[in-house]
């Protein structure tokens, strides 16, 4: 059968009031979307912020009543003051959500032999290295330009035998990619808890033993080290914890930073200038990867 959706345009403080009118309606689901391209990079952790236009999108059965529903959402408007509320109705023709939602992700390739592919897609090449990965609450399949920065340099460098630690290893892609390239043991560290069960499913869809790798959430065991460190996280905690990333990386090792923009490079590398010497820093739509050799 369709779907009846209903959109409204408004600010983060009235979100909560629209959630709760069209739910009160019988919304089978209320989604947020940005409305005019105005990303927030740096949330903080356990919140869910909101743009400075966001559009609240309530899904109703096609039988809904339609006049009750613009009548209590008109109502919270006048009540929110929002006079001029910018309403929109769409009827939705039936689908396989699931399906559709399924449809829209593929295989990637980073570099010359690797792949992400989700599960329920064939593997392009059965003679690659396939890292098996589905969408889920942790951030990292591949899709944003920070990861496929991080994925393209392991691809690129020699992993074989050596150690890696993925921080902030959100959904552990980064970390697993250097165990299928070869390394011989992965530490992933974060402090989401998502993060660390994200990481050890991830990591059996894989087939990677347990005795290969360990998720931690932190404090952890500073006396670790690794020859390969991918820190993608973002450019305030990267500059910030630039003292505890560096301790991690053996001397002679290699440190990959990414979840940087451009305007934040000269900040990030000014950072870690005192441990590393600074081999790369390249550039993907809008964002870079630094690459330094701990001196």
């Amino acid at each position: 059968m369709p779907w009846l959706q209903i959109r409204v345009h408004t600010t983060p403080e009235h979100v909560p009031a629209y959630e709760d009118a069209m739910l009160e309606c019988g919304a089978l689901v209320v989604t947020f979307e940005d409305v005019h391209d105005d990303p927030v990079y740096e949330p903080d952790l356990n919140t869910t912020p909101l743009w400075k236009h966001t559009r609240v999108t309530g899904l109703f059965d096609a039988d809904a009543d339609l006049e009750q529903i613009r009548n209590v959402i008109e109502h919270k408007a006048q009540h929110l003051g929002q006079s001029n509320i910018d309403l929109k109705i769409e009827i939705l023709e039936d689908k396989d959500w699931i399906r559709e939602w399924m449809d829209s992700y593929h295989p990637i390739q980073f570099g010359k032999r690797l792949w992400v592919c989700p599960s329920w897609r064939d593997v392009p090449d059965d003679k690659a290295v396939n890292l098996i990965l589905d969408p889920g609450l942790a951030f990292g399949t591949g899709t944003h330009p920070t990861t496929a920065l991080c994925l393209e340099w392991l691809d690129s460098i020699d992993c074989q035998n050596k150690s890696i630690i993925d921080y902030g290893c959100g959904s552990g892609i980064l970390g697993i990619a250097g165990l299928l390239l070869g390394a011989n043991n992965m530490v992933g560290i974060d402090i989401d808890p998502q993060a660390v069960q994200a990481t050890q499913a991830n990591a059996e869809r894989n087939h990677i033993t347990p005795d290969r790798y360990e998720v931690k959430l932190p404090p952890y065991d500073s006396d670790v080290e690794a020859d390969i460190v991918v820190a993608n996280i973002l450019a305030g905690p990267l500059a910030e914890l630039s003292d505890t990333i560096s301790k991690l990386v053996k001397q002679g090792g290699l440190l990959a930073l990414s979840g940087i923009l451009e305007s934040q490079a000269h900040s990030v590398v000014e950072a870690y200038k005192p441990w590393f010497k600074i081999e790369s820093i390249v550039e993907k739509e809008e964002w870079v990867r630094i690459v330094a050799k701990k001196l």
